[in-house]
């Protein structure tokens, strides 16, 4: 049975038995899904795939039916079969909502290989088709005689060679396509209809014309199918508008896909090209990709008559295996013939430029050398005379030029001591070879060595060196000054040391293959390059030593040659390490040049490097590896160059180069951890600060990535208005590499799209970038990779002084917010790529904005990292911890007992605080028996538990002439009058005088803060505002660091108790007393602040001199002529003077709201945005727009009773489906995202209800019960500003004016009085009086008196005389 399929059954009521498919959710190896929907399935009896849905469905009913034959007796004849082809069954839904929507994409692309009739396949041969003839050696005797005709045997031989590398499969990796050019007539279409005979099924045709026109955007829709060879009988290539689609075709690189009336998608062609043309190619210059991929074929121009040319090509109908077979033995024989192939005709026929080199051919090959000067008049002859209608300028001359010449020089002295301009040497004459021989006769034979011999040569002409056996642990037995044997001495087929003389060098070969094995024929292939000698097998048989005598100095030779090719020199105490297996006859060869030296100063001169530009530009010759062909030596040496000018002393910076070093280094075949490894301890800036050369030119590129299971998008733009967003859809890592060259700016990327960028970049799949960036969104800690977070430019929420999500930004500042309805762990049908990538575009244009608008926090970035020598992508406190600490790790802190400047301050727990201090027992019993057993530790003072971070204490009420003092920077000065950074106390102490320095206008004394380094930001007023910001960044950092869980310089591992933030707290808590004590009611404390009700001058002066006492500032921030006071957080007030005189002021949610705040106190009148609410969720928003749909909350009911009954059964119950079926009618849910800003909306006026989705279920949303809502985007687009719900925000109106009311008369509260001394007394049931109450009680002469309600009011009354009373 197929892997996917269960058959069931379920009797019905009437008793009627129904055999039934149930698909099983689990990866199948018989069905393939691609884009959400059938792809294939497997049939086993034909041994292949078919794309054909319907083969399916009868491979189910077939299953059905053969199940209800074989359990015929047991069911018996009242049964029915429901088949997938009967529509009424259901089946057939449920089928398509089972591969749609249940399944993962799990697929593997379709007929990428040929299958010969004689093949037998399986499923991991993934075809669908197969050729109508084997493959095996036959009789080709018509083919020879036609194609030995039309063309002569060079000419035919490319022709059987193309064949053969698609016969082989090789031609899907080959980067060539076949053009046969010549006139009409002459036999091209005869071959290529042979090879569409040969390959039926698995070609296409195709428009060369259009694939070279930049205005065909449907140019690729030939090549759908993927096939793997493509076709053109009568092509024109010879006016080619652009040739970058071309080159991408036959590279075989990810291409953007334009079917007509279909989204676009990207695919990667396996297709080899065959065109047959009488015009020739064009070729526009010698550096053309075109030449290195094109193969012209021309024919002989013999023919065979008609009457022969019918019978021969039915007769080749019966050799199609034959000649199969044969064009593959003659690829085989030399797969890389036409490696370095120059098509000299097409050149010579498509290129001015490359004629006239033919016209000086022989002046270039005798001189070897000519000069820009003489080249050019030659050139503007040669023009005048061959009437070449658009000849080059001289600039573009000059370029093109290079390209016939191995080495250019601006300046060269010639032997005869004169000195010229321009000069060209080295003529490169194999590019005019006009034949193409074969690569026996073109080469020599490549060379390889033989191991057939264990007389070793080495044995003999070391045999009087010392030698010494090893021990079992591989190492030698004894020190060498001991040793006295001789190699002659020992049995060297046993493992031993040699010292060997110290010219002796051995070229160790230790290649792996693509599993990480050792590779006996990769390092074959590679050491038989190398100048004949003798040579070993290693001890594994898989790696090769080569034996040379050095003529030079070989201690300056470098270990290094290239990936996994080492240099070993024996020189010191350093021995060989042997044991012999097999060797060859030859004798140990002389060598002299060709070996990298130490340093590589063959080539370059350390001396030289004094400068920033020489470091720039050596680097830059090794990302182009112009000095070692190899990525490891060229990593090697950048670093080697770094080291040098950092150990110099030289001023220099070059992190900008980082990110293309770190890509380069990534791109290493076999060696990529290691040097990435390596440029992680590079030191890319100098110590002090490099005054040199700035990369402030390069353009800003702001990107964003999105991750499917399928899909990987990276879109990007460069900074500035109206530059287009670049789509990246599915890109390689050589794509990403490019990218990470660039400065990039994200939002959020250091923790996110920096290492999806990286993971891409070391080769992961789309399916392993799933797989990380699930990991990095759950919060898993090992989803980072450390080389990645300087990957950008920048972060901008990193810099971000205010931290929000990217979607609320949009919103705050109005930019179109579009989210993009997808489901973000299930694979993207590839009709949807385009689109997906569209929305990517919102959030890289978003990320802009939002730069633009914190460009005063990063001007503040900018600043701190000028400050700390570091990038604006380190973060804010890796920045601050350099500034102050230096390059000091593990600065000695100091930690004080806040104890003895606070007596009675404790940090205990409840229990053992009352021990000492009893006097603080509480009267409440039970709060005093809860607290008996809190074994939490905490900050305990005066009876207060002050927690771990500002205190706070809040006395509700209304108050008249309240006082708010705030104490100026709490924090730092707490940690300055307990120098908790010791001596480096004196830098923070710094940056704070120099923020108070600014604010004041005194920038001569902020230039003198921190040895100066302040001075140059404080020129003017805006870069003096700029550095203020940033200097108060720093200092909020601080704190934080003094008080994190994590480790870092700040932390002092003996802070159990924040005492930054305690101190503090102490200090306010000290003070309410002291301010108690001069009989002044204490209103409110916040952390930092505190409010005085009734405040007179003195009390406030007594305020400021107790702080000084404590290290403190006081500054009168304002005096509120009236407040109400809510709780320690909500707050509303009334400036008494000042510049905000007159005006309110909110603290906390209810009271901000802007509708409730300009209703009933601003008085400003309600815009747009006042009715807008922003919603967010940590899974998904959705409005449910079931207004005119069914009402089936009834059946939700039921089904939820249903779904609790049926817990924990095996099967659902029919009534389940029915009733999911029915609720699914009565609900329209509309994605929206996490985030999104919404208006109430009147009932039937096409708002939904807001709902948040959990697990497959359905809620309604914080604050949106009871009212319909729409996106605000959308009521201001649909003008529907009328329908929204002012009810909702009414509701709010309604609710702070009874908030208030509690606490006073609402109406005074709000009133005009500017001469208001006290609150009105107010009875607390809300009437004005209470003598005149029918509920007032007063009980004689005693003084009491009671409320029939029961409110309290006999906090409200003196008693005055025994008779009398007086309000309070």
């Amino acid at each position: 049975m197929i892997d996917f399929l269960m058959i069931s059954t379920r009797t019905k009521k009437s008793g009627v038995t129904e055999i039934y498919p149930k698909f099983i959710i689990k990866r199948s190896s018989d069905l393939m899904i691609r884009g959400g929907d059938f792809y294939a399935i497997w049939i086993e009896e034909r041994g292949l795939w078919s794309t054909d849905e319907n083969d399916a469905l009868q491979l189910i009913d077939r299953e059905l039916d053969n199940f209800a034959k074989e359990n015929h007796q047991k069911l018996g004849d009242n049964c029915i079969i429901l088949h997938m082809w009967d529509a009424e069954t259901g089946m057939i839904d449920r089928w398509h909502n089972y591969v749609k929507k249940q399944m993962r994409d799990n697929f593997h692309m379709l007929d990428e290989k040929l299958i010969f009739s004689n093949d037998e396949t399986d499923k991991k041969d993934y075809a669908s088709k197969r050729l109508s003839y084997p493959l095996e050696q036959g009789s080709i005797e018509a083919y020879d005689k036609l194609i030995s005709t039309l063309y002569t045997k060079e000419e035919r031989e490319k022709i059987e060679w193309a064949i053969g590398a698609i016969v082989s499969g090789d031609s899907k990796k080959i980067q060539k396509f076949m053009v046969l050019y010549g006139a009409a007539g002459t036999g091209k279409s005869t071959i290529l209809n042979i090879i569409q005979m040969l390959f039926e099924g698995y070609y296409s045709v195709f428009d060369a014309k259009a694939l070279g026109s930049s205005s065909n955007a449907f140019a690729l829709e030939a090549f759908k199918t993927n096939p793997l060879v493509a076709i053109q009988h009568d092509g024109d290539l010879s006016r080619i508008e652009d040739n970058t689609r071309l080159n991408s075709l036959v590279s075989h690189e990810l291409m953007t896909v334009n079917e007509k009336f279909k989204s676009t998608y990207t695919n990667q062609f396996k297709a080899f090209l065959f065109m047959g043309t009488n015009k020739p190619v064009k070729i526009t210059d010698a550096k053309s990709g075109l030449i290195r991929r094109l193969i012209d074929v021309s024919p002989s121009g013999n023919k065979v008559s008609p009457k022969e040319y019918k019978a021969i090509m039915k007769q080749i109908e019966f050799e199609l295996g034959g000649i199969a077979y044969h064009c593959k033995e003659v690829y085989m024989s030399n797969r890389g013939r036409y490696d370095d192939y120059i098509p000299v005709t097409m050149l010579g026929a498509s290129n001015d430029f490359y004629n006239f080199i033919i016209d000086s051919y022989h002046i270039f090959k005798r001189d070897d050398s000519t000069t820009l000067k003489a080249a050019w008049s030659m050139y503007n002859t040669y023009c005048e005379e061959a009437k070449v209608t658009y000849p080059y300028s001289q600039r573009i001359f000059k370029e093109e030029l290079k390209n016939y010449f191995r080495d250019y020089k601006e300046r060269f002295n010639l032997a005869n001591g004169s000195r010229v301009r321009s000069y060209y040497s080295g003529f490169r004459t194999e590019k005019f070879e006009e034949d193409i021989k074969k690569e026996s006769e073109e080469t020599p034979e490549l060379r390889t060595i033989n191991f057939e011999s264990i007389d070793s040569i080495f044995d003999k002409e070391c045999s009087e060196c010392p030698a010494q056996y090893a021990t079992q642990n591989g190492t030698p037995l004894e020190k060498w000054d001991k040793v006295t044997s001789k190699l002659s001495d020992l049995d060297t087929s046993k493992l031993h040391f040699v010292k060997v003389p110290e010219n002796h060098i051995v070229i160790d070969f230790d290649i792996p293959d693509e599993s990480g094995n050792k590779s006996f024929e990769k390092n074959l292939q590679a050491a038989s390059k190398w100048p004949p000698t003798y040579a070993e097998l290693s001890k594994s048989g898989a790696g090769i030593h080569l034996h040379y005598i050095y003529t030079g100095d070989a201690t300056k030779l470098s270990r290094v040659y290239d990936d996994h090719i080492e240099i070993k020199v024996f020189s010191g105490k350093s021995s060989l390490r042997r044991k012999l297996t097999m060797c060859n006859d030859l004798p140990i060869a002389n060598i002299s040049s060709g070996l990298p030296l130490k340093g590589e100063q063959n080539m370059v001169n350390f001396e030289a490097i004094k400068s920033e530009k020489s470091i720039r530009t050596l680097i830059k010759r090794n990302l182009n590896k112009e000095i070692h062909p190899g990525t490891k030596p060229s990593i090697d040496f950048i670093n080697k160059i770094l080291n040098d000018a950092y150990s110099s002393g030289m001023k220099y910076d070059v992190t900008d180069m980082r990110n293309a070093v770190l890509a380069f280094a990534a791109n290493s075949t076999n060696q990529a951890s290691y040097c990435i490894k390596l440029v992680n301890q590079m030191h890319f800036k100098s110590d002090e600060p490099s005054a040199g050369m700035s990369s402030d030119d390069e353009k800003m590129v702001f990107y964003d990535v999105e991750v499917f299971p399928n899909l990987f998008l990276v879109n990007w733009k460069v900074e500035g208005e109206g530059k287009p967003v670049v789509r990246m859809i599915n890109p390689t890592p050589t794509e990403i590499e490019g990218l990470m060259r660039m400065k990039l700016v994200g939002f959020n990327c250091r923790r996110y799209d920096n290492h999806i960028l990286y993971a891409r970049l070391m080769g992961y799949t789309n399916e392993q970038l799933f797989d990380l960036s699930q990991k990095i969104v759950s919060g898993s800690r090992n989803a980072f990779f450390g080389e990645a977070y300087n990957a950008s430019y920048t972060d901008v929420y990193d810099f971000a002084a205010k931290k929000q999500s990217l979607k609320k930004w949009e919103i705050e500042l109005g930019i179109h917010h579009q989210e993009l309805g997808l489901p973000w762990d299930q694979p993207v049908p590839e009709e949807m790529w385009t689109k997906v990538a569209e929305y990517c575009d919102n959030d890289v244009i978003a990320t802009e904005a939002v730069f633009n608008h914190l460009k005063g926090d990063f001007i503040a970035r900018e600043i701190l990292a000028n400050l700390a020598g570091m990038t604006v992508n380190d973060t804010t406190n890796s920045l601050t911890t350099r500034i102050i600490f230096g390059r000091e790790r593990n600065p000695e802190l100091v930690y004080t007992d806040l104890s003895e400047t606070f007596p009675g301050y404790m940090f205990a727990t409840w229990k053992e605080y009352y021990e000492q201090h009893p006097e603080y027992i509480p009267e409440d019993k039970d709060l005093y028996a809860e607290r008996l057993k809190d074994s939490t530790t905490r900050n305990l003072y005066r009876g207060t538990d002050l927690g771990f971070g500002g205190y706070v204490y809040a006395e509700p009420g209304m108050y008249v002439l309240a006082a708010l003092l705030d104490v100026a920077s709490l924090h730092p000065h707490s940690v300055i009058a307990m120098n908790c950074f010791g001596e480096y106390t004196k830098n923070f102490k710094d940056i704070l005088d120099a923020r108070i320095f600014i604010k004041h206008g005194d920038f001569k004394a902020a230039r003198e803060m921190l040895d100066g380094k302040l001075a140059p930001y404080l020129d003017d007023e805006t870069t003096a505002k700029d550095l203020a910001q940033a200097l108060k960044i720093a200092i909020n950092s601080v704190y934080g660091l003094t008080a994190a869980n994590f480790d870092n310089p700040f932390r002092d591992v003996r802070n159990k108790n924040n005492i930054v933030a305690l101190r503090g707290a102490l200090f306010m808590r000290t003070l309410q007393d002291e301010v108690a004590s001069r009989g002044f009611t204490v209103a409110h404390i916040k952390t930092d602040s505190i409010k005085i009700p009734n405040a007179t001058p003195e009390i406030i002066e007594f305020c400021m001199e107790f702080a000084n006492k404590y290290g403190y500032t006081f500054e009168h921030e304002a005096t509120y002529s009236q407040m109400c006071l809510v709780n320690d957080a909500v707050y509303i007030a009334k400036y008494k003077d000042g510049k905000h005189a007159g005006e309110w002021t909110a603290t906390g949610t209810q009271f901000q709201v802007p509708y409730v705040f300009k209703t009933l106190f601003s008085k400003e009148p309600i815009e747009f945005k006042d009715m807008c609410e922003t919603k967010s969720v940590t899974s998904s928003l959705y409005l449910d727009m079931n207004e005119r749909l069914p009402d089936v909350s009834v059946k939700e009911k039921e089904l939820t009773k249903l779904m609790k009954e049926c817990k924990n059964s095996e099967t659902v119950p029919d009534r389940v489906h029915e009733l999911e079926d029915e609720i699914s009618k009565g609900h329209n849910y509309i994605f929206v995202g996490k985030v999104g800003q919404f208006c109430p909306i009147k009932p039937n006026c096409g708002g939904g209800l807001l709902m948040r989705e959990k697990d497959g279920k359905y809620y309604a949303a914080t604050g949106s019960k009871g009212y319909r809502w729409l996106e605000s985007e959308m009521v201001k687009q649909l003008g529907k500003e009328a329908d929204i719900d002012r009810s909702y925000y009414d509701k709010m109106v309604d609710d702070a004016v009874d908030t208030i009311s509690q606490y006073g008369d609402f109406e005074w509260f709000v009133s005009d009085n500017d001469n208001i001394e006290e609150v009105p007394w107010f009875a607390p049931c809300g009437r004005k009086a209470c003598f005149t109450c029918p509920n007032f009680i007063r009980y004689g002469d005693t003084g009491s008196v009671s409320c029939k309600e029961g409110y309290d009011i006999t906090s409200q009354f003196l008693e005055t005389t025994d008779d009398a009373f007086q309000k309070r």
